[in-house]
C-alpha cells in the first residue's frame, strides 16, 4: 500500500495502517468512534509532513491568532484544525488507550470481527437465510430472512417484492417487543435486506446464535 500511494501524489496517504508502520505513512486517520466504540465522535489525525494542515485549514483569524504574542505563534494549533481551538479529540483517546491499552483494543477488536465471521457462518447453516454477500464487510453481515411460506416460490419480480417487505416487518416487530435492534436497508437492485453491524465489543456467540433464532421467530408466519 505505502509503495501505491507514495507512487501517487494523488493518493499520499495510507489509512488503517498497521501500527508497526505507522512510521511510512505520511498521514494516518484514526476514526474511534466506529470500531473502537468511543461513546462521542472521535477522529484523530496525524501528518508528518510539516505546515500542511496549516496550509489547509488556516484562516488567519486576527481575533483569535494574533501575531505579535510574546511567545512562538507556531504553538497556535487552532489554525491547523478544521475545528479551530477543539482539542479534546485527543484527550479522549488517550484516556480511552489508558484504560484498555495495546492489547486492550486488539483484544476487543479480534473479537468483533470473529463475531462478525460467526455470524456469517450461523447464516449460511441455517434455512431460510441467505447472505447477500458471500463474507462480511469489514463487520457489517447482511443476509435476508425468508419465511416458509416465500421458500419454494420461484423468484421472480414480484418474490423479491414480497421478500423486500420482510425484513422491515421484522424490525417493527423486534422493537415492538424490545428484544433486539438491527438495521436494514436495500441496497441497488437488492430489496430491503438486514444489516448486522457488529460493534458492541463484548458481543459473544451467544448473542449472535440469539440473533438468527430471534429473527426467525419473529419472520417465521411472514
Amino acid at each position: 500500500m505505502a509503495a501505491v500511494c507514495f507512487d501517487d501524489e494523488g493518493y499520499n496517504g495510507l489509512i488503517g495502517t498497521p501500527w508497526q508502520h505507522i512510521d511510512i505513512s505520511s498521514s494516518i486517520q484514526l476514526k474511534c468512534h466506529w470500531l473502537l466504540v468511543n461513546i462521542q465522535s472521535l477522529r484523530i489525525l496525524r501528518r508528518t509532513i510539516a505546515k500542511t494542515l496549516n496550509e489547509a485549514h488556516c484562516a488567519n483569524a486576527c481575533y483569535l491568532f494574533q501575531q505579535d504574542k510574546c511567545y512562538d505563534i507556531s504553538y497556535d494549533t487552532g489554525d491547523k484544525s478544521v475545528q479551530c481551538g477543539r482539542k479534546v479529540d485527543a484527550f479522549k483517546l488517550w484516556l480511552m488507550w489508558k484504560e484498555r491499552g495495546h492489547k486492550g483494543f486488539e483484544r476487543d477488536i479480534d473479537n468483533i470481527f470473529d463475531m462478525s465471521r460467526y455470524l456469517t457462518q450461523l447464516v449460511k447453516d441455517r434455512e431460510g437465510f441467505e447472505l447477500v454477500l458471500g463474507e462480511p464487510q469489514c463487520t457489517n453481515v447482511c443476509f435476508w430472512y425468508i419465511p416458509p411460506s416465500l421458500r419454494s416460490l420461484k423468484r421472480t419480480a414480484e418474490w423479491w417484492q414480497k421478500l423486500g417487505k420482510v425484513a422491515p416487518k421484522i424490525k417493527e416487530r423486534m422493537m415492538v417487543e424490545g428484544t433486539m435492534m438491527v438495521g436494514y436497508q436495500p441496497l441497488g437492485d437488492y430489496v430491503n435486506f438486514i444489516r448486522m453491524v457488529i460493534s458492541n465489543l463484548n458481543v459473544t456467540k451467544e448473542d449472535m446464535e440469539f440473533v438468527v433464532v430471534e429473527i426467525e421467530r419473529l419472520g417465521k408466519d411472514l
